[in-house]
């Protein structure tokens, strides 16, 4: 090796020496047989872009993708989930101008029916990024709709004149986001302007009008029956209709949901909204899984203040409001995804906090999601292009497979670990991960149970009863940097068997020690 790729890895070996020195978490009974079933497994979301490149030409594509296929599985991921990859002028495709393409960086549409297979071949699923809210400002509808205001198309949008009090800003104490002028944008020679709720080069879609749907449906139908993927992310979900038609929204959710149930029985949608529980629980009648924002706040709270005993109730109570609107809502957890600042950075770079960002998301309730790279301890902080970094596989002289097409400034190789050393060490975090995910995926009650919270003297303490059919597990959490030694009430003093223990954590009858940030699962 050349010294000067030596220095650079210099920090990373320091890393790996230091992770080596720790005491190795410990499973200690895992059934033979996986239990858990997709929708209800774990899933793996990935920005093509970043994830692996085939070819050389320093961008992620598909066929990179395919060839990675094994680890994820090996990982215990049960599904992927895509962000966009139809053409689009943007690095992040979110302003898509065809929806029935691929981007040819990405590859071709015969690459992703052939990753779609290979996928299904190992069991994954594959859900991809549908952005419906708005289209791209380069889309064929679009362009011809602000060149032509007779253009049938010309409706697909939402439009208002230039002194229009919605566009002027007059009407903005009604609160609706569709009196923000910043919302509106103007087109050279026209005396309307027309709405784009993220930015000018993402038109809003309208959806008043009926034939704009079919459009929609349409596509959705495509990519379920004619390329088979399993089902689709919602974009900006809350969007559809201003927010001062959240019932519009969650009607047309309702309509979207039986239309492509009529394409695939099955078929899987999981939303975006970005808001608390309670504005969040009426979307699940058309939208079953919705990714579990205020939980990922939750969490993070509690790993920066070091209190964990309001987690489980938080999260009994989330589901409540869920269950009443759609008993059979899917819970999607995460941590972080392509819009937040990764979780790592957000705890400071401290490994320990991060390990127990991850054995809360896979021992409390919810269908977990991983953001790529998580699992390897990915760093990254807004702009949004550096929380979407190439991922790490190897060392620099031995990553065929980096893409380059962004210069990292948080994942580096002074900072991360590459993912094949970290397969070797039984203490790193990606092993952390793939123990805590082999153990959600082989119990019964941590993949489908409900959640009793279990109080205790020490608020550093998150305490819960996960139980379901004949297994009942008690986890305890302790989120905080002190020692914390608890009591077992008596009244589950029949959880005795160490199931899984993390960072030295024990049990001595009803007497519980849990060094700092370490986990203790017990069973009957």
């Amino acid at each position: 090796m050349k010294k000067s790729n030596l220095y650079r890895l210099l920090p990373a070996i320091a890393l790996l020496a230091a992770s080596a020195c720790s005491t190795p978490e410990k499973l200690v009974t895992q059934p033979d047989e996986k239990v858990s079933q997709w929708p209800r497994g774990v899933s793996y979301e990935i920005f093509v872009q970043s994830f692996c490149d085939s070819d050389n030409d320093g961008i992620g594509d598909i066929k990179g993708m395919t060839s990675k296929l094994d680890y994820l599985d090996d990982l215990g991921i049960e599904a992927v989930w895509l962000m966009p990859m139809s053409p689009s002028p943007s690095y992040h495709k979110y302003d898509v101008t065809d929806y029935y393409g691929i981007h040819p960086d990405y590859g071709t549409m015969e690459d992703f029916k052939a990753f779609v297979d290979e996928a299904h071949s190992r069991g994954i699923k594959v859900v991809i990024d549908l952005v419906l809210n708005h289209s791209g400002k380069d889309h064929p509808w679009f362009k011809e709709a602000a060149a032509n205001p007779e253009s049938p198309y010309r409706d697909y949008y939402v439009w208002a004149h230039k002194d229009d009090p919605m566009t002027t800003g007059e009407g903005k104490t009604t609160g609706a986001d569709s009196y923000n002028t910043r919302h509106w944008h103007s087109v050279e020679g026209d005396d309307y302007k027309y709405f784009g709720y993220f930015w000018g080069g993402m038109p809003d879609l309208n959806f008043d009008n009926q034939k704009l749907r079919e459009e929609t449906y349409k596509i959705g139908r495509y990519w379920l029956q004619e390329v088979g993927v399993d089902g689709f992310r919602l974009d900006a979900a809350r969007h559809i209709f201003p927010d001062d038609r959240e019932a519009d929204n969650h009607d047309f959710w309702k309509e979207f949901k039986a239309e492509m149930q009529k394409a695939k029985p099955d078929v899987y949608l999981v939303g975006e909204v970005w808001a608390e529980a309670d504005k969040v629980a009426p979307y699940t009648k058309g939208l079953p899984a919705l990714f579990n924002f205020e939980m990922s706040w939750a969490i993070l709270r509690a790993l920066k203040n070091g209190n964990g005993d309001s987690l489980a109730t938080i999260h009994a109570q989330v589901m409540d409001l869920y269950e009443k609107q759609n008993p059979d809502f899917i819970d999607a957890t995460i941590l972080s995804n392509h819009d937040q600042n990764r979780i790592m950075s957000e705890v400071g770079n401290d490994m320990q906090k991060a390990k127990m960002a991850a054995a809360l998301l896979f021992t409390l309730p919810g269908s977990p999601y991983i953001y790529y790279g998580e699992e390897i301890g990915m760093r990254g902080k807004k702009p949004d292009e550096q929380i979407r970094e190439p991922f790490i596989w190897n060392a620099p002289h031995q990553d065929s497979c980096r893409t380059t097409w962004l210069q990292p400034q948080y994942s580096t190789d002074q900072s991360i670990i590459p993912m094949a050393m970290q397969a070797e060490d039984g203490n790193s975090i990606l092993s952390h991960y793939k123990n805590l995910i082999g153990l959600r995926n082989n119990s019964t009650a941590l993949t489908f149970g409900d959640i009793d919270p279990v109080t205790f003297d020490n608020s550093s303490v998150s305490g819960f009863v996960r139980a379901h059919e004949s297994e009942e597990l008690l986890v305890l959490h302790n989120v905080s940097g002190n020692l914390a030694t608890i009591t077992i009430p008596e009244e589950l003093q029949h959880f005795r068997k160490v199931k899984y223990q993390h960072n030295n954590s024990r049990a001595n009858g009803r007497n519980v020690q849990l060094p700092p940030y370490s986990t203790l699962i017990l069973s009957r």
